[in-house]
């Protein structure tokens, strides 16, 4: 006879087995058995694929360092993937065993789809939170019947404990998240982590159908609720099938309604988002400010339709296109403007009614959750400190066209190379480094003004508007590109060039100051090194380097010229200072030329050293040279283009900047110092001067400086690391986000629908 015919072998809802008998034992035994079996086979085969997947990457890398990152991922994986295995497997096998005692688990179960992990905020931990999510929301959809049956059977043989999505170890949330543990094994990047979300999704995910079949056959055959069955609710209210054997109504039945009724959205990030408007609406009262309702209002006629909402949609683009540009935004607006956009929702039902006849109270939870969402797009927008003002203003306008197409591809926010998405990234990257001053000839705002003309005027179903709009962008950015470019490079070789110049000249006067020491030397002497002689070894510098003989043989005269002014006190050192002589003035004549002296200026010069020798020599000298001599003539001898290295060095440089504050270097904004890249853009605010836009072009290697242009590639300012710590400190300087707006916009709403009670999201300049 068959075990599930056998009414002594079946078990209802009503009634419940013993947690400790030797039957749930078994059972939960053959339920752990199959599970691991097959979650061993399948995670196997994803750890099979990681390598052909990063290898095909590592190929198609845009660069070095990215490829490198791939393959350091495959050696890591390689290296760890026996242990991740065997952490997943076997936190799932203890979490089966734990089920007959809930209270004994080691940890709480993890969140469901909706509140995962939502309120980190940084980048990585939000991206790997947004992929779990995403993955496992799919699957929660389609799995919800055989699911369903799995948690039921599993709440009978554990004594009638309750077993559901959130608590069942092989639900695909539990699964997702205790892989998620066990990659933590691995020390990959991030991008190699998301591919192998998507292998675990591929062949793990995507395979649990077969997983819960097994299960529930086994159990049924068993006599666990052989009878039972599942009900889903349609969107319109009636059953489908039968209801089960208790008469209890799905946990997933309100997921699988939103996925009949959402088919054609993909199942990535749209999954989070909906489901956190879901909690959202589920915890405000039925009437809260923006929740599709109209306050007072009882249903009238259908829903509207997308087409409905599209035609509504045109006609408040047209009111919007022929209205002229908004003025330009004030601080004191930004409230105003951020409500303007979240009225859009009344706006476009009203407009409905127009069209219809009468006025909908409500729209579709899909269009709803849509048209919020770009709502919530364009009110960050007006609010981040990234953009100009003026730009913020101009982007805003864009609202309809965007939700237009939004209703029309829902793969608009799931997917960032989406040609809308790339367009509304790239409006605004070109916008963050607009300033008046840059823009004197309005090339980049009048190419802003015309895209969001182009769309407000011309955009009615044509997705590839945007695309066409984007590469023509990417046109005028390349052509601009090209012009900055090549006037940044002329800023930084003409830094480069006046660094190296200075540097030479305080090595050279070094070198001078050095080896004259304590030393009183003759004006005439003095003279000589310290400007023509000074200039000689900048030169040598520059052009030999400091290893060079050249360089060793201009110091080798310096010390000779020095030693030549010694007293002569006898023969001896009479003697010497003849030797000398000849080799010093053949070394001058060399170095004087070397810096453009004229021959006249040379024999001059010479002649007033041959007077000053004679006198060293105690030889007769003509009475104009001895006057000449201590006049300190040689000032006249030497042209004035030739100037004098060391007093110009001994002059303090001017700052704008109050280097008397210290700086302490584990502070915030040193550390900010030191991690800025060149490309970073950010925005200053001298108080003498007109708040600009600049990007770090170069960090000078000698100096340390670091230099900034706009966006046109001329020079605005450079500053050395304290005094850019000092600007950041005092308010006057601040460091612009770099990652794409869509990017900032929906981490900033993922993190506000994550807070329920946060009325507003602040205005954001994070990076």
């Amino acid at each position: 006879m068959n075990e599930a015919s056998d009414p002594s072998r079946v078990v209802n809802l009503s009634q419940r087995m013993d947690p400790a008998s030797e039957r749930v034992g078994e059972l939960l035994n053959a339920v752990r058995s199959i599970a691991n079996r097959r979650l061993q086979q399948w995670v196997g085969n994803a750890f099979e694929h990681v390598d052909d997947a990063l290898f095909d990457l590592a190929e198609k890398a845009e660069n070095n360092a990215a490829q490198m990152h791939y393959f350091d991922g495959m050696r890591e994986v390689r290296k760890r993937r026996p242990s991740v295995e065997r952490h997943f497997l076997n936190a799932i096998n203890r979490s089966l065993g734990e089920l007959t005692h809930p209270m004994q688990q080691s940890a709480a179960p993890p969140p469901s789809p909706g509140t995962v992990e939502l309120s980190l905020v940084a980048d990585n931990e939000l991206e790997e939170s947004l992929a779990i999510t995403s993955m496992t929301g799919k699957h929660e959809s389609r799995l919800a019947r055989d699911l369903f049956a799995v948690n039921q059977r599993l709440s009978v043989i554990c004594g009638g404990h309750k077993v559901d999505d959130a608590s069942n170890p092989v639900a695909p949330a539990i699964l997702a998240q205790t892989f998620r543990q066990a990659l933590h094994e691995l020390s990959a990047d991030m991008r190699v982590k998301l591919i192998i979300y998507k292998l675990f999704d591929r062949y793990v995910l995507s395979s649990l159908e077969e997983l819960y079949q097994e299960i529930n056959t086994e159990l049924a055959r068993a006599g666990v609720l052989p009878q039972l069955r599942h009900t889903v609710v349609r969107s319109n209210g009636t059953p489908a099938g039968a209801t089960g054997h208790a008469g209890v109504a799905p946990a997933g039945e309100a997921v699988q309604a939103a996925a009949e009724e959402s088919s054609d959205i993909p199942s990535d990030l749209l999954q989070t988002l909906h489901a956190l408007f879901s909690a959202r609406r589920s915890s405000t009262a039925p009437f809260a400010a923006g929740s599709g309702v109209i306050p007072g209002a009882a249903p009238s006629g259908p829903l509207p339709s997308a087409n409905e909402l599209l035609g509504a949609l045109s006609v408040l683009q047209s009111q919007i296109a022929t209205a002229g540009p908004l003025p330009l935004a004030q601080p004191d607006d930004a409230a105003a403007l951020s409500r303007e956009v979240m009225q859009l929702k009344g706006q476009l039902l009203s407009q409905i009614g127009a069209l219809r006849g009468e006025r909908p109270s409500h729209v579709a939870t899909i269009d709803e959750d849509t048209i919020d969402l770009v709502g919530m797009l364009f009110e960050f927008i007006l609010e981040d400190r990234n953009l100009p003002a003026e730009m913020q203003v101009m982007l805003a306008r864009l609202q309809i066209p965007y939700l237009k197409a939004a209703i029309l591809d829902r793969k608009l926010f799931a997917h960032r190379q989406h040609p809308a998405r790339r367009l509304l990234d790239c409006l605004a990257e070109q916008a963050k480094g607009w300033s008046e001053e840059s823009d004197r000839d309005h090339r980049l705002h009048d190419k802003v003004k015309s895209v969001v003309d182009h769309l407000l005027h011309d955009f009615d179903d044509d997705m590839g508007i945007f695309e066409r709009l984007l590469v023509d962008l990417q046109q005028f950015q390349d052509v601009n590109k090209r012009r900055s470019e090549l006037a940044e490079q002329r800023v930084a070789e003409s830094t480069r060039g006046r660094e190296k110049l200075e540097q030479a000249r305080r090595r050279a006067a070094r070198e001078i100051i050095d080896r004259i020491g304590e030393r009183k030397l003759p004006a005439l002497v003095h003279g000589v090194l310290a400007r023509a002689w000074a200039n000689h070894l900048v030169l040598t510098l520059l052009r030999q380097g400091e290893a060079s003989p050249e360089f060793r043989s201009g110091l080798h005269f310096v010390d000779d010229f020095i030693a030549s002014t010694r007293p002569v006190t006898d023969p001896e050192s009479r003697q010497a200072l003849r030797q000398m002589l000849p080799g010093i003035e053949r070394s001058l004549r060399l170095g004087l030329a070397n810096v453009a002296f004229q021959e006249h200026d040379v024999e001059r010069l010479l002649g007033q050293l041959h007077a000053y020798y004679r006198q060293q020599l105690g030889e007769a000298v003509e009475p104009a040279e001895v006057i000449a001599v201590e006049e300190d003539a040689t000032m006249l001898a030497i042209p004035d283009s030739i100037q004098p290295v060391i007093e110009r060095n001994a002059e303090p440089e001017e700052s704008t900047v109050d280097d008397s504050i210290a700086v302490p270097p584990d502070s915030p904004e040193w550390q900010q110092v030191q991690a800025l890249q060149p490309g970073a853009w950010l925005e200053f605010n001298n108080i003498e001067e007109a708040m600009t836009r600049a990007k770090l072009s170069w960090i000078s290697p000698m100096s340390g400086r670091y230099l900034f242009v706009n966006r046109r590639g001329l020079k605005v300012a450079d500053y050395s690391p304290h005094e850019l710590a000092i600007l950041l400190i005092d308010g006057h300087a601040r460091i612009l986000a770099a990652n794409a707006l869509f990017d900032r916009a929906l981490s900033a709403i993922v993190g506000r629908l994550s807070q329920p009670d946060t009325p507003s999201a602040p205005a954001t300049d994070t990076e």
